[in-house]
């Protein structure tokens, strides 16, 4: 199954929200994992099966505390369910919690990549040395997520320059990189635009398209009545979106295994 890290370069440009309507629409059995350093928000957006908010006891804090010095803890003991069905494991709530996690982050990242289903993390924003980077770096994708005006994609070019090495972004076995865009499903030229942008500058990126910014819809779709809005245009996006995004980590196996060949 896939660890498939979803992230930012700067500012706040629906990580959060695209990871959590992804999970609402993928295929298969998945766990959504909010690993956000600086303090998730998924225990804001989503309720439990009773309508309370999302408990802080079980999570990250506690699989970072089950996995410490090497232990392991099954990803499946640390989650909770929703009321829309999924399966989230709770981030911290604030910065200095991370902290307490410490030299846990690589046994976190090896839990995520041992569970029997596909994994999609919210890592927020990422640089080189953030606290993060053992999950990115056993990911089988990482997928960053940005609006297409010019600053963005400035943010997106440099963070990706400087995470070249340890991604080995481009290499025949280095994790696969893709992006997609938060807005206009009509921006869909200027997302291929960046993608050229970024070969341009040596940098070898994926573009997965356009996920519509629909706040309203978004939040319908994580409700009883999320079903009345599954032919809404957010809703295809991101359809669209989890099939590629599908197939951008399945490359990262099929590149491995002619490695070892």
């Amino acid at each position: 199954m896939s660890l498939i890290s979803f992230v930012s370069a700067k500012g706040s440009p629906g990580v959060t929200r695209t990871v959590a309507g992804l999970a609402r629409v993928w295929p298969r059995k998945s766990v959504v994992a909010d690993l956000d350093p600086i303090g998730g928000d998924l225990t804001y957006v989503l309720r439990d099966p009773d309508g309370e908010p999302l408990g802080e006891d079980r999570g990250l804090l506690s699989l970072g505390a089950a996995v410490r010095g090497g232990a392991r803890s099954a990803v499946a003991d640390h989650v909770q369910p929703t009321a829309d069905g999924l399966s989230v494991l709770v981030g911290v709530a604030r910065p200095s919690q991370v902290q307490a996690l410490g030299a846990s982050w690589p046994h976190v990242a090896g839990s995520l990549a041992a569970y029997d289903g596909d994994v999609l993390v919210d890592c927020g924003r990422v640089h080189p040395g953030a606290a993060t980077m053992p999950v990115l770096e056993r990911s089988d994708a990482v997928v960053f997520v940005l609006r297409s005006d010019v600053p963005s994609v400035a943010h997106l070019r440099e963070r990706l320059t400087g995470l070249r090495e340890p991604l080995r972004i481009g290499a025949i076995d280095g994790i696969p990189i893709g992006f997609v865009v938060v807005g206009d499903p009509k921006e869909q030229r200027a997302a291929d635009d960046i993608e050229r942008l970024l070969a341009s500058a040596g940098i070898t990126a994926t573009s997965l398209g356009v996920v519509a910014h629909d706040p309203k819809t978004l939040r319908i779709l994580h409700t009883e009545d999320g079903r009345a809005v599954r032919r809404s245009v957010l809703v295809r996006s991101l359809v669209d979106l989890a099939g590629r995004v599908e197939s951008l980590a399945a490359s990262r196996t099929l590149a491995t295994q002619a490695v070892v060949r």
